[in-house]
């Protein structure tokens, strides 16, 4: 579930393809379960674990190969369906960078059972996204997997148990927003959007809190806002890039209709793909309201664990590029895309590097004392 022709064409070949051995899988989940930390798991029928005599005779090397290719394939769905994100993991120590790969494919299986095309007949996707809920629940409180790519979480749920579910199942509640005719293709203010921001966003920074780590002197309640703020930017940034491809491909309008309004901005203009003066200050008013958000999430970067600073600033950096670019495009998203190439990203992480340092408070970058 959640893996389909869209994922198999961008990845280039079937995903999770190279195993077809359930009973192999299943005994693999069975080891990761024996390790995890007492009273994690709820006991289940179809949730077994190792005893502790078979723990130390067992030949484990089958088991550590299937996981390590489960990691590996979610960091190839990572990186081509998120490269921006990907490279922010890049910078990651090794753990922590599967564990985030772990969760992106998690979220993009999800992502992908409401937005993938469908055939006509195919009418499941309600009865898809309750199951794959369900799914989930049974995988954070008896450890129980489905398929290769359950198992790259499953061992992500064990070495971060505190990783809570709650933002999981948030993003399930973002989904349904999206399903047509049921969900909401519309928004008429900015506290309907942010609330679809943050289930399909703001949850991923919740999702990432317990893998990044907190710095000395901080909890991760402190810095839950600017988490949060992360993937609320990012998402909004999202929204304004792709303006005119959700409004002609997929029918949806992700603005604040009342903004449209204040602004002079009609629906109908940009089913039209007309950008006028009316648009283009439309647009700089919810560029100014991202960037609030972009500020607002490097607030956090200071109180996540020195090894995560890099990464989160480098992506926060990187995103923000896609702002200027639409301005550089002259607030024209009904028809051009604004991106920012591989090696602009590149170029951007030796500033992101120094951002985090305490010498940058002092003497900022140009730009940055603003």
């Amino acid at each position: 579930m959640g893996i389909n022709d869209e994922v198999v064409q961008e990845v280039g070949r079937e995903v999770g393809a190279f195993i077809n051995d359930d009973n192999l899988v299943q005994k693999c989940a069975a080891y990761l379960r024996s390790k995890a930390q007492n009273g994690l798991f709820e006991s289940h029928g179809d949730a077994p674990i190792m005893s502790n005599d078979e723990m130390k005779t067992i030949d484990t090397s089958a088991f550590d190969a299937l996981l390590a290719q489960s990691y590996e394939e979610s960091g190839i769905v990572t990186e081509a369906f998120a490269k921006t994100f990907y490279l922010g993991t890049q910078l990651l120590p090794p753990d922590a960078q599967k564990a985030i790969w772990a969760v992106y494919v998690w979220c993009r299986r999800t992502d992908e059972i409401v937005d993938a095309p469908r055939k006509p007949e195919d009418t499941n996707m309600l009865t898809d996204l309750s199951a794959w809920e369900i799914r989930l629940e049974n995988l954070f409180q008896y450890g129980i997997v489905e398929d290769v790519l359950d198992l790259a979480l499953l061992d992500c749920k064990i070495k971060y148990p505190n990783l809570p579910i709650e933002p999981f199942t948030d993003m399930v509640r973002g989904m349904l927003m999206d399903i047509p005719d049921l969900g909401q293709d519309r928004y008429e203010n900015f506290d309907e959007l942010h609330l679809y921001c943050y289930r399909v966003a703001g949850t991923v920074g919740l999702m990432s809190m317990p893998v990044f780590g907190c710095a000395k002197g901080y909890t991760e309640v402190e810095a839950k806002e600017p988490a949060l703020s992360l993937g609320v930017a990012f998402q909004i940034t999202n929204i304004l890039r792709d303006v005119g491809e959700d409004a002609v491909k997929r029918g949806r309008v992700y603005l604040p209709r009342d903004d449209m309004e204040r602004f002079g901005v009609t629906e109908e203009q940009i089913m039209a793909q007309k950008v006028d003066e009316n648009y283009i200050a439309f647009m700089k008013f919810q560029i100014d309201r991202a960037r609030m958000y972009y500020d607002r999430a490097l607030r956090g970067v200071p109180m996540l664990s020195p090894e995560s600073r890099l990464p989160v600033q480098s992506s926060l950096d990187c995103y923000g590029l896609i702002l200027d670019k639409i301005e550089e495009n002259g607030y024209d998203t009904l028809t051009k895309r604004a991106y920012a190439s591989k090696w602009e990203k590149l170029a951007m992480i030796p500033f992101s590097w120094y951002r985090t340092l305490d010498i940058s408070k002092i003497l900022p970058l140009p730009g940055d004392g603003k």
